[in-house]
């Protein structure tokens, strides 16, 4: 047995191998409340383009999220700024904002215990009538316990000349406990670069990789890996991301053309993951696929990534089967499912899938949707979720789940949160953005049966019982 397997048995034996024998918990809605209107700005991003990243985070008992706010003035693509808010006794205050800065997506947040909290900002020197142009990565460090407002401006330090732009496709994580963080641009097709921040206030290392090499195409490419999942974990870093290149098959892509008009369009079907022991090392170990839908032309968007105390990473993604619109013609005897899956890897290798939901074709007629893991302070993992759809009975179904997941990979019973307007699509705060694990789930995101452009809050706070 390897050591890092008789460790995560050790781990297993000190929750108490908790499996079916757990206490069933109960989501309690504590707070559900809208933080602000947003207004499009047709330039492709939104308040929640981060995915990958979080803009909602917990310092304490203080919450704080960063959102958007269109600039009429301003044509896309760098036509927002970002606003930063704080939840107070009788609403949501507005902190600060972006000033005469403006870019194209919302900027995520990370924070240490205690404070202080960080911005990461790409703001651009385009003019209003511009397109795009120069952008110029910042950090802002917002100080004060409470926070105040007040901030430093962080210039993060590269190891090469690179030329950044409205699109960035970034990644910012931190380990609160050690109060360090890394930051991530996907600015290339062919590689990204990161730059590491330590518990020193120094950007103490800087670094590329590349992307994984796709020899199979017909025409070979390296594939950009995007939306990416990040942990910084004791200096590991972990990385998974879904593939978004232009679609590599011909007859695939003439066959989109003619049904959009459009000589692009991108894959989202292929699952990569890589990580570095020690982000200091500059190191990476080669890519490893998790999943793919290639073959059947279907679409993969990752979700969210756990490293557990024994250094298995747990993995979560949604998954459908084919598209829709290419079935009969490609692939007229795949049945077109959605799935929300999860996995673990360990040393690069997957030791354990399940499938937390299913629906479509030949299976539930309650579809899964986008979500997220949470851990406690105690080390259960859980995994917040959406589900639409209709019930055995035909009855519409618009909710959130929580389902917990056991040391031994094991899944319990869905339970349902009794949100007055279930999340869509959102955000957490989230272990990866420095927050401590706790029993209360800060959720950020758009809600069913509110107006386009609503952005809401929750609080859940997990107890056990009936």
């Amino acid at each position: 047995m390897t050591k890092r397997g008789l460790i995560a048995m050790i781990c297993i034996a000190m929750l108490g191998g908790m499996s079916a024998a757990s206490a069933q918990v109960r989501p309690v809605v504590e707070v559900e409340e809208e933080v602000y209107e947003y207004v499009s700005a047709n330039n492709g991003a939104g308040p929640l383009w981060s995915y990958g990243s979080t803009c909602i985070v917990r310092i304490g008992e203080d919450v704080y999220i960063s959102g958007l706010e269109t600039l009429p003035d301003y044509k896309p693509l760098n036509n927002v700024r970002w606003l930063l808010f704080k939840r107070a006794q009788d609403g949501w205050e507005l902190l600060r904002d972006g000033g005469d800065t403006h870019e194209r997506e919302p900027c995520p947040l990370v924070a240490f215990p205690g404070g202080p909290l960080f911005l990461s900002t790409n703001p651009n020197t385009s003019k209003p009538d511009e397109y795009d142009n120069e952008a110029h990565p910042q950090v802002l460090k917002f100080l004060g316990s409470p926070l105040t407002g007040q901030y430093e401006v962080l210039v993060p330090k590269w190891n090469t000349q690179i030329r950044f732009h409205g699109h960035t496709y970034r990644s910012f994580a931190a380990d609160g406990r050690n109060r360090e963080f890394i930051l991530i641009y996907n600015t290339a097709y062919d590689k990204f670069y990161w730059t590491f921040y330590n518990n020193k206030g120094e950007w103490a290392a800087q670094g590329e990789v590349d992307f994984p090499w796709g020899a199979e195409y017909p025409k070979p490419q390296p594939i950009r890996v995007c939306y990416p999942n990040v942990a910084l974990k004791d200096r590991a870093v972990y990385f998974c991301g879904v593939s978004d290149i232009m679609e590599p098959y011909p007859e695939w892509h003439e066959f989109k053309k003619k049904l959009t008009g459009r000589e692009w369009d991108y894959d989202f079907r292929r699952l990569f993951f890589t990580w570095s022991d020690d982000i200091t090392s500059g190191k990476f170990h080669d890519w490893v696929e998790i999943a793919s839908r290639d073959k059947t032309a279907g679409h993969i968007f990752p979700g969210d990534l756990w490293v557990d105390p024994s250094g298995d990473v747990h993995v979560l993604w949604n998954e459908t089967s084919t598209d829709w619109r290419m079935r009969d013609k490609f692939f007229p005897d795949v049945k077109i499912t959605q799935a929300l899956n999860y996995a673990v890897v360990r040393n690069g290798e997957v030791i354990a899938r399940r499938t937390l939901g299913i629906g479509g074709e030949g299976q539930s007629s309650e579809t899964p949707g986008r979500g997220r893991f949470h851990v406690t302070e105690d080390g259960r993992l859980f995994v917040l979720y959406y589900v639409s759809g209709s019930d055995a009975q035909g009855n519409k179904v618009s909710e959130n789940r929580i389902v917990e997941i056991y040391p031994d990979h094991s899944l319990g019973e869905p339970v349902k949160v009794e949100l007055q307007h279930p999340f869509t699509s959102f955000m957490t705060a989230t272990w990866r953005a420095g927050c401590e694990p706790s029993h209360i789930i800060d959720v950020y995101g758009t809600c069913a049966g509110k107006p386009g452009g609503t952005l809401c809050y929750a609080r859940i706070r997990l107890t056990e019982g009936q």
